[in-house]
């Protein structure tokens, strides 16, 4: 019963996540298409969704998290400093990874990070002392591996679209993201295990303080994206109504990614955030109408093989933790 109980909650926190990302993805692409007003203005300053979602997270985090501060007064929680660090690789790596679209085409890109489970497994077992299952290699494997054939599948001509391709910097960009990645959520991980009374609202609430503050300084400060943006939404109400939808699917999705995080760790949460591009891609497929190609039959085949078996094993271990027997939603 146990184990039932925690693949259903996991099964929470990935439709969650899923859908909340899902639909941020459709509204920011009418962001990035859309022409606003009589004009037809543009959105140009894409880059500051991230700097507006931060602070939108922050204090949504912040009234939900003051409530209940005094009833965890005794719960040995994480003081605010702890994810300075962890912030600070947050904001960056995201940033490489939209500068790597610029030079490489967006299945090249999932390609490229399909392979992200590899840094979270390494940079684990290096800062927070982790230790991995031969199985659970094999799980990221064919994962990475499903994703990385059924994207290449994709990538015929869509170099072409791009106005000034640099693939070498585009697949160093990357590796950036994704080395800094695998930081963020090594990071989160030991603050969770020093910190075991840390609820996933308060890792939210303070990482997007942090990130609130790095991004403010870079649109406002060392540039005027932030000046330009809010100067855009003012003139244009329906793009500011669209930014604000995009911020609360932003801020849902993080309630369940940092949830996932503390109750069933960092690599489980880079599994499904990666996956979800692989779905991106397959549901356009199969929207519009193509027909999957054998190669890609196997690689859906290898990554629904990997979920499955990756979400029977962490459903078995968190079950058999005494501490997370009884999971509260």
């Amino acid at each position: 019963m146990a184990r039932l109980q925690t693949f259903g909650y996991l099964a929470v926190c990935v439709l969650g996540i899923y859908a909340s990302y899902l639909t941020q993805g459709v509204v920011q692409e009418r962001l990035s298409t859309t022409k606003y007003g009589l004009i037809g203005a543009r959105f140009a300053q894409m880059k500051s969704l991230n700097g507006i979602q931060s602070l939108t997270c922050f204090l949504w985090a912040a009234l939900l998290v003051l409530p209940f501060k005094a009833r965890r007064a005794g719960a040995q929680t994480a003081p605010w400093t702890a994810y300075w660090r962890a912030a600070v690789t947050n904001s960056v790596g995201p940033a490489c990874g939209y500068e790597a679209l610029k030079n490489i085409s967006y299945p090249a890109q999932v390609l490229a990070k399909s392979c992200k489970m590899v840094p979270v497994m390494v940079l684990g077992t290096i800062i927070g002392g982790k230790r991995y299952s031969v199985l659970e290699y094999i799980c990221s494997g064919l994962i990475g591996g499903g994703i990385s054939l059924f994207a290449a599948q994709s990538m015929s001509g869509a170099s072409k679209k791009l106005s000034n391709p640099n693939a070498p910097l585009g697949y160093a960009l990357c590796a950036v993201n994704l080395i800094l990645d695998g930081y963020t959520n090594a990071a989160q991980d030991k603050i969770h295990a020093q910190y075991k009374g840390t609820s996933s609202l308060v890792t939210m609430c303070w990482m997007n303080f942090w990130c609130s503050i790095y991004n403010a300084a870079f649109l406002f400060i060392f540039s005027s994206s932030g000046y330009q943006a809010v100067s855009f939404c003012l003139q244009h109400h329906q793009a500011a109504v669209d930014v604000l939808l995009f911020c609360i699917c932003g801020a849902i999705g993080q309630l369940f990614i940092f949830e996932t995080i503390r109750e069933f760790g960092s690599l489980t949460n880079t599994m499904i955030t990666t996956t979800r591009k692989f779905f991106n891609i397959l549901l356009s497929v199969l929207w519009n109408g193509n027909a999957l190609a054998p190669q890609q039959w196997a690689a859906v085949f290898m990554v629904f093989s990997g979920l499955l078996t990756s979400s029977y094993l962490k459903g078995r271990r968190h079950s058999a933790r005494p501490d997370k027997v009884k999971t509260k939603g």
